[in-house]
């Protein structure tokens, strides 16, 4: 039997498969998700039931699905899909929905994201400490009977990443897409097909084993193979996606990253002149550049934690249109509340095929700020850590909305403790390089590294 206390994170359910996660606790954890289910919608009769290309994730999924039909539920098995598909799944059908994967992890991992009907988040505060529970206490035998049933929803979801650009002013950019060999290699042709772009797909066959290089394009080296293609194909644009292809990552004409806070900048003033004073909200860590174009363009800046189930509750309680993350994460009202880079690159395209220059000159307002980048610190007793930072810069506005934001007026740091592993997070923005690094260098020195 696998670990349950191991496998329980902030935002999803995650692993080493066997030790931590194996067949016998995913049938458990399908159980435990099923009365959840039942706790909060009792009307539910279906779940969706999805995956990615994993070598264990058929596994995984099957014994999850059991654990769900054993409580007298159905099941709608998707098959192979993107976690964006999966939340497609969930908003269409009106129904939970399970997705087994672990995203960019490496091959040996992996994990379940969950979501309520509508696409609804469930998170730590949300339903995975209730499941905990549920699975601690030892569940009960249930009523059995759900039967399970295969649905293709690949072209619905094209059909309706589609619908958020208008294909009479897409132009014939050319396009190459890293996929990392996770599911975008299933997705990007189909949402693409009817498309005027001219699409290349890198590592676009599905292998869980990740041969070329690890599914986690936050990383520079994992940008690597994608650049250089850019480059000898000379392409208009450049995009990288993570394993379960929830995440975008752009690269300009000239092969250079383009930061996540500038792509969220960029949709923002897209969505805001395709509704002015829209509610678009960011997360504390990404560039201040994005509350001053939500700001200059007429829009309502909302500043939210760190986390796609808080930031999909902020989009619930505040109504949001869109909603952009540093880590590649964007959030569309009219995708249920949920998360797309599929439908953000769409965006992108289309803001690029109507502006007169490349993507470099499009993005150049977006950008204007130096950035430290995450640091990860290991430390003792991080409560302390932030204290002793708090106490330094107390001469500064503060917040502790999500770890410790210090306000400096020219520049400005937030200390978080991460949600998954046992660090310390800094981020921190200046006006020009030279001053982020200095400042870089003096919280490391009161961190004592």
């Amino acid at each position: 039997m696998g670990d349950p206390a191991a496998v329980f994170k902030a935002y999803d359910i995650r692993g080493l498969v066997p030790d931590e996660l194996d067949e016998g606790l995913a049938r458990d954890l399908g159980s435990a998700f099923t009365l959840l289910v039942r706790e909060s919608e009792p009307a539910t009769g279906r779940v969706v039931v999805a995956r990615d290309m994993r070598a264990s994730s058929p596994a995984l999924a099957g014994a999850f699905a059991d654990g769900v039909r054993a409580q007298g539920i159905d099941v709608v098995d998707i098959g192979l899909a993107s976690t964006d598909l999966a939340y497609f799944a969930s908003g269409h059908l009106d129904v939970p929905a399970a997705m087994i994967t672990a995203s960019h992890n490496p091959a040996h991992y992996n994990g379940i994201k969950l979501c309520l009907a509508g696409a609804r988040p469930v998170g730590q505060d949300t339903g995975l400490t209730r499941m905990a529970e549920l699975v601690e206490a030892g569940l009960p035998d249930g009523p059995g009977g759900g039967r399970i049933e295969a649905a293709d929803l690949l072209d619905a979801f094209a059909d309706h990443a589609r619908s958020f650009v208008d294909p009479a002013t897409l132009r014939p950019l050319k396009v190459v897409a890293d996929t990392a060999n996770g599911m975008g290699g299933l997705v990007l042709p189909a949402v693409f097909d009817t498309l005027p772009f001219d699409l290349e797909v890198l590592y676009g066959e599905l292998d869980g084993e990740f041969p070329n290089h690890p599914a986690d394009p936050i990383h520079p080296e994992n940008l690597r193979d994608l650049q250089a293609r850019v480059l000898a194909v000379g392409a208009d644009v450049g995009l990288a996606f993570d394993g379960d292809a929830d995440r975008m990552f752009l690269v300009d004409e000239r092969a250079r990253p383009v930061s996540s806070s500038a792509t969220t900048a960029l949709i923002a003033s897209a969505i805001l002149q395709a509704e002015p004073g829209a509610t678009i909200i960011y997360n504390l860590i990404c560039s201040r550049v994005v509350a001053e174009v939500i700001a200059e363009l007429g829009g309502r800046a909302v500043r939210s934690r760190v986390g796609h189930s808080f930031i999909k509750m902020a989009m619930a309680s505040e109504g949001a249109a869109f909603a952009g993350e540093h880590s590649g994460h964007y959030y569309f009202r009219d995708n249920f509340g949920a998360d797309s880079g599929l439908i953000a690159a769409l965006l992108v395209l289309e803001a690029l095929s109507t502006h007169d220059g490349p993507l470099s000159e499009l993005i150049a307002p977006f950008d204007h700020y130096a950035a430290s980048g995450e640091i990860n610190f290991e430390v003792d007793d991080p409560g302390a850590v932030l204290d002793t930072v708090a106490a330094f810069y107390a001469g500064h506005p503060q917040d502790h909305l999500d770890g410790l934001t210090v306000d400096a007026g020219d520049w400005w740091l937030n200390l978080r403790p991460s949600n998954t592993e046992p660090l310390l997070r800094l981020n921190l923005e200046a006006g020009d390089p030279v001053a982020c690094a200095e400042r870089v260098t003096e919280v490391r020195g009161l961190l004592g590294q």
